[in-house]
């Protein structure tokens, strides 16, 4: 009878510890699920990435290989899918965080800044981990990054160190306590995932943005295109756009004068802000409508 007894006690604890696994896998799978749904998000936030497919070429989603002009050369976007050869599919979340916020690869090289960590740095710990997530729930793809074709010196990637030293400072977010919550939830979207600045702003000699001209505007925006002045002034900006307006056009595209978003600004609604809340929507809105106003008349080369 007591052998009977032990060996039920022993088929009673086996079952506990297997129902105990059970429900532990079942909740570690959640959580994974909560993390990629959260970082589905972020990447929304962050205009969808869409600088990492090649749309124009039939480029598989976030592999890479897309051409960005600048002033400096031509510059390939890389591989940002799971693969463990050609993407990041090999990297810990330590390698991930460390890219994002200081542009500094697994292998130890600096990225150039055309990968605005400039902007991520600002990312919080929880949004970062949750983008990579995300990006680790894709789908793999195989394929080498392109060699960059970028005008020595700016091609030197020995000289981003000491560009960095110039012109970058890994730094958090950190909130504006006399600003409404609506304000600083914007403030954070623009400046940390959307980067807006990157591209609204125009560039010194050597890549730098100019901190006098932020949303300003550039001449030479992504894809040698425009960037439009995003500041408030009412000649040469978004001055005359109600909230309502600048809320609409990011999430459908279409401004104030029926004319809609073109080139990367259409695809980063496309793919981006027009999932968002739209609460954040709104705030980024906020954010825009607050910033000072800026007289920078822009022209681009076909219009002169």
């Amino acid at each position: 009878a007591i052998s009977v007894a032990m060996r039920w006690s022993w088929c009673l604890i086996l079952l506990a510890t297997w129902g105990v696994g059970v429900v532990c896998a079942q909740t570690a799978a959640a959580g994974r699920n909560e993390a990629v749904a959260r970082g589905e998000y972020i990447f929304r936030a962050a205009g969808g990435c869409g600088c990492h497919t090649d749309y124009e070429n039939g480029g598989a989603a976030m592999a890479g290989g897309r051409p960005l002009k600048t002033p400096f050369g031509t510059f390939f976007s890389t591989n940002i899918t799971p693969d463990r050869e050609t993407g990041i599919g090999a990297w810990s979340e330590e390698d991930f965080i460390r890219a994002m916020r200081e542009g500094v690869g697994p292998d130890g090289r600096h990225y150039f800044p055309v990968f605005p960590y400039t902007s991520f740095t600002r990312m919080s710990d929880a949004d970062v981990r949750d983008l990579k997530a995300y990006l680790f729930s894709l789908p793999p793809v195989s394929r080498p990054n392109t060699p960059h074709d970028v005008w020595p010196p700016f091609g030197w990637r020995i000289g981003v160190p000491f560009w960095k030293r110039l012109h970058f400072s890994a730094a958090r977010f950190q909130r504006d306590p006399s600003r409404s919550a609506e304000w600083n939830r914007g403030a954070y979207l623009a400046t940390a995932l959307a980067h807006c600045g990157e591209c609204h702003t125009p560039r010194t000699l050597l890549g730098a943005s100019k901190p006098d001209l932020r949303y300003a505007g550039s001449l030479d925006g992504p894809d040698g295109q425009l960037a439009p002045n995003i500041t408030p002034d009412e000649a040469t900006g978004i001055g005359e756009w109600s909230m309502a307006d600048l809320t609409w056009f990011l999430e459908s595209g279409l401004k104030p004068d029926g004319d809609d978003a073109q080139g990367l600004m259409g695809e980063v609604i496309e793919y981006g802000f027009q999932y968002l809340a739209e609460a954040d929507r709104r705030a980024l809105a906020v954010y825009l409508a607050s910033l000072p106003p800026i007289h920078n008349e822009l022209s681009a080369p076909q219009d002169e």
